[in-house]
């Protein structure tokens, strides 16, 4: 199990740690981690592994069992040894950027309030796949209340709720295919805007900016039809 410093902390760019394991396949895993691991379509973190005497490029993070976190190097390379003290930096640029599209495709999603059936996250650009049988009628005006609601600077917070909680507010579930993870009792919510106010509320596991006026002037790119009812809907930074 791994410390997920990311989640309490999403602008973390470094923290020390220690080595608990070196997996069969070559991964490294850490008892606390900055590294966030592919997961909800956001790409898992880049970034470095330093300790004395070495220095590691680590190209990417993904899930091991339960809260673990595997980071895989970037190329065969001298690895620290179990229980070594290390020094973890990730990506912060690559990072920041993948939170900002997470949060502006949040939003995108209540611009557009139909059915989510899939999405991604990339450092350029976002996607989400809506169950969205007509085309838009005005993307050029759901493009401008998309970037109405950014400049709203709005806070973007988090809370926990039970799973049965969960279970008696289905509505707040928006992706069809992606249910939030079970099994820890509690599932993580991310909260934009506040009370009264909130413009959106549902299941997330993501990193995400503290406010919304960090994600800046988004544009619509293409919109793809993909299968009898679903279109694919990009997002790029302005």
């Amino acid at each position: 199990m791994t410390d997920l410093l990311f989640r309490d902390d999403a602008y973390l760019r470094e923290a020390p740690a220690h080595v608990t394991a070196i997996t069969s396949e070559g991964g490294i895993m850490l008892d606390k981690s900055v590294f966030y691991p592919t997961s909800g379509g956001q790409p898992g973190d880049s970034g470095q592994l330093v300790w004395h005497g070495g220095t590691l490029d680590i190209a990417t993070a993904v899930k091991g069992q339960g809260d673990g976190v595997v980071l895989l190097p970037a190329e065969p390379a001298a690895m620290p040894a179990v229980g070594d003290r290390v020094h973890q930096k990730i990506n912060w640029d690559r990072r920041y950027r993948h939170m900002r599209m997470h949060t502006a495709l949040h939003l995108l999603s209540v611009v557009i309030p139909l059915p989510v059936t899939g999405g991604a996250i990339a450092a350029d650009k976002g996607r989400l796949d809506f169950n969205m049988p007509d085309a838009l009628d005005d993307r050029a005006a759901v493009e401008e209340d998309l970037n109405r609601l950014i400049a709203c600077n709005m806070d973007v917070t988090e809370e926990w709720i039970s799973e049965s909680a969960l279970d008696a507010q289905p509505d707040l579930v928006k992706t069809m295919a992606v249910q939030p993870p079970r099994g820890g009792g509690r599932i993580r919510l991310v909260r934009i805007g506040v009370g009264l106010e909130t413009a959106d509320l549902q299941p997330c596991g993501g990193t995400h900016v503290a406010n919304t006026r960090e994600i800046g002037r988004v544009s619509l790119g293409k919109i793809e039809k993909k299968g009898r009812q679903n279109r694919r809907v990009y997002l790029h930074f302005a």
